[in-house]
């Protein structure tokens, strides 16, 4: 997850990848946090928004993020709702 996190910033050195990695383990406990279960961050919808958190975070713009993908953290709210919900019956 590292080195995509890294492409998507286009950050080519490595002085930072003590940040970065510290960045996506926020961002992926600020994600399961919101949803209430463990998400699988390899899923196409996970790692988007993983990614973006990232990025918002490593600009310093984190209380931007929830307001701009309010519409995206509601769709996997549901989604992680309802997969729970049909693991459980």
């Amino acid at each position: 997850m590292l080195q995509e996190l890294k492409d998507y910033l286009r950050i080519s050195w490595d002085d930072e990848d003590t940040l970065l990695e510290a960045t996506i383990v926020k961002g992926k406990a600020y994600l399961e946090d919101i949803t209430g279960v463990t998400l699988d961050f390899e899923q196409t919808r996970e790692k988007s928004l993983l990614l973006d958190y990232c990025r918002y975070s490593y600009n310093n713009a984190s209380e931007y993020f929830e307001e701009n993908f309010k519409s995206e953290l509601l769709r996997l709210q549901l989604k992680s709702a309802v997969n729970d919900y049909a693991t459980q019956e």
